[in-house]
């Protein structure tokens, strides 16, 4: 059966825009299991993350600053937009972190950040299945960013923006001290990556599931969870693959 939700952020313009919806006859709307989820980037990944299921679509309408994972709103023919949108399959990342007490785990849409939580650097190694990448990094911390999530975060701390049907992964270093030229590394998204605070009681670190934090980190495991995948639907000018291409054209220029 067709089902329509309605979801929105609870600021005064998500809210405006959510009555405005409702007025609209949605009932020519052909796709099923359709989520508007109204509001920003923030908080589509975390309407995301409630519901893993692999069959509902959504269709993100924004109301915050960027909303690079959203379109914009146009009353005029949305019913068109919405049954002629295009969908993109995602899947996330799945971060397990290890503490003195615990383990955790989460799902990152876009990135997992390994920060430094006081103010000396952190000391982090860093592998690959048994493979090394990097034995010490010193460094704020590392950021491993998905295609999606790669023109975020990721992009700000210099990070090469990648394709969607790239394949990859991107491991970027944030303000590396040592070694000062290490760049990062992209990696296929079959990878495991094993991250080690080396040294957890003096220079402790957070791990962060885009905006989900566990502190005090010693291990964090890191892979692209595949059984996951979310449905994401875009206006076909302006689809996510289109944003992506046209961010790495706007850094080719700077």
């Amino acid at each position: 059966m067709k089902k329509i939700n309605i979801i929105a952020d609870k600021n005064r313009k998500s809210l405006f825009l959510k009555k405005i919806i409702k007025k609209i006859n949605l009932s020519n709307i052909t796709k099923q299991n359709l989520n508007i989820v109204i509001g920003g980037d923030g908080f589509m990944l975390k309407t995301l993350k409630k519901d893993k299921s692999s069959v509902k679509f959504y269709y993100g309408i924004n109301s915050g600053n960027y909303g690079f994972l959203m379109n914009s709103f146009s009353k005029k023919n949305f019913v068109k937009r919405v049954n002629n949108s295009s969908n993109i399959k995602i899947s996330p990342l799945e971060m397990n972190v290890r503490t003195k007490t615990n383990l955790k785990k989460n799902l990152a849409i876009n990135e997992v950040s390994i920060l430094r939580q006081s103010r000396q650097a952190a000391f982090l190694s860093i592998k690959n299945k048994n493979k090394y990448i990097i034995k010490k990094l010193v460094s704020d911390g590392v950021l491993v960013s998905t295609p999606a999530g790669s023109t975020a975060y990721n992009l700000s701390v210099y990070g090469p923006i990648l394709n969607l049907d790239s394949k990859k992964l991107s491991i970027a270093p944030i303000s590396a001290f040592r070694p000062r030229k290490w760049k990062g590394k992209i990696i296929s998204n079959n990878s495991k990556i094993f991250i080690k605070n080396l040294n957890y009681i003096k220079r402790p670190i957070s791990a962060v599931a885009d905006n989900v934090e566990i502190r005090n980190a010693i291990t964090i495991s890191i892979r692209i969870n595949k059984k996951i995948k979310y449905n994401l639907l875009y206006d076909k000018q302006k689809s996510l693959d289109k944003k992506i291409k046209l961010e790495q054209l706007r850094k080719e220029k700077s």
